[in-house]
């Protein structure tokens, strides 16, 4: 008896109700795959900046995780560099570094005031969405006084 009952439902739906299913059924679909997507590109993925463990008895761990700037943590968004001294110098009162060749100013909010326990310059330099260099974080090398060091090498 179930079985005949599904039938005459089915029989009494209209005509119009097929193609009705197959568009709402499309649409959940589209609306899945486009909530996907979004998912996927806009929400932060910090699985590329890593922690391979060789640092993992370093004394200066520690200090190297809880480093800032005003742009927020350095190590939670990307791998660190050191910088020779070449690479790295003041102009017009901000810092700018060599990477990969090409002269970069350092946003103000990016430099670390405090002072360098590590001793050489390191950078923070991450690819946004579009494929340019930005700097996360800059802390210069403890051969400075903060902006004192004025080479320009061009």
């Amino acid at each position: 008896m179930g079985g005949h009952a599904l039938q005459n439902c089915l029989a009494m739906r209209p005509k119009y109700a097929a193609p009705v299913d197959v568009v709402v059924t499309t649409r959940y679909r589209l609306t899945m795959a486009v909530t996907l997507v979004c998912i996927t590109v806009f929400v932060p993925n910090h699985s590329y900046a890593r922690d391979d463990g060789r640092f993992a008895n370093s004394p200066l761990k520690g200090w190297f995780d809880r480093l800032a700037s005003k742009n927020g943590l350095c190590c939670a968004f990307a791998d660190g560099v050191s910088v020779q001294d070449v690479d790295w110098d003041t102009q017009d009162g901000h810092y700018r570094l060599r990477i990969q060749g090409e002269w970069i100013e350092v946003p103000d909010a990016a430099v670390i005031t405090e002072p360098n326990r590590f001793g050489p310059a390191v950078v923070w330099p991450y690819n946004d969405r579009y494929g340019n260099t930005q700097i996360r974080c800059f802390i210069p090398g403890d051969d400075t006084a903060f902006g004192t060091k004025q080479t320009s090498h061009d």
